[in-house]
């Protein structure tokens, strides 16, 4: 087995549907660029609110790729 040796960045997505949704839509959007993600930690949820309903789900991940 190799070594690996793993970057981070700091994303946040954002879904009117779900946590879930606004999770994947993040990484989604990483995918594009950054090659090698492996992983994933929520470290922050949060929501915009309209007329006492949720709008907007927010989550902040730290997403780790494999450096080539």
């Amino acid at each position: 087995m190799t070594d690996h040796i793993y970057k981070h960045i700091e994303l946040t997505g954002s879904s009117k549907t779900s946590i879930e949704e606004a999770v994947s839509n993040a990484l989604a959007k990483a995918n594009e660029t950054v090659r090698n993600i492996q992983w994933f930690t929520v470290t922050e949820t949060r929501g915009h609110v309209v007329d006492g309903k949720v709008a907007h789900w927010q989550v902040t991940i730290n997403a780790g790729f494999t450096l080539d």
